[in-house]
């Protein structure tokens, strides 16, 4: 039997979300496979085929979601090939359910982008037209 004093946990603080308002906003989305292991504040772009990925300097501009959770996509095409395992390429999805804020205010810091990439002008445009605010704001 459990005690009812007992410490079962804790919550941290990521300084992902910079302020309450605006408020934050929760969907489903559907992100591209390959892409290995998301974490949460990974900056989302809108592909047009309606799928989402991480920002690069391909989808400059098309900013349109925050990852809320942790996601696997499962291991990128290349890192498939070298293993030799063909048949783990042919049959994974082309996309992966995961959860993503819609709405919010984020800490740019915080934002989670492809190796070697930086937020441009134009993608905060396009967060701020979807509803996403940004700040630099100081780490606690």
């Amino acid at each position: 039997m459990s005690r009812l004093d007992e410490n079962l946990g804790g919550v941290g603080f990521d300084n992902l979300i910079a302020d309450s308002y605006p408020p934050t906003d929760v969907f489903s989305v559907q992100l591209t496979a390959g892409q290995g292991i998301l974490e949460r504040g990974t900056l989302l772009a809108r592909k047009d085929d309606g799928t989402m990925e991480m920002i690069a300097t391909a989808t400059t501009g098309k900013a349109n979601a925050v990852l809320a959770e942790p996601v696997d996509t499962g291991a990128p095409a290349a890192e498939t090939q070298a293993d030799g395992d063909s048949e783990t390429a042919t049959t994974d999805p082309e996309t992966v359910p995961g959860i993503a804020y819609r709405t919010g205010h984020f800490n740019t810091n915080r934002l989670i982008v492809a190796e070697g990439y930086e937020v441009t002008a134009a993608d905060r445009e396009a967060l701020r037209v979807a509803g996403i605010l940004t700040s630099e704001a100081v780490e606690i």
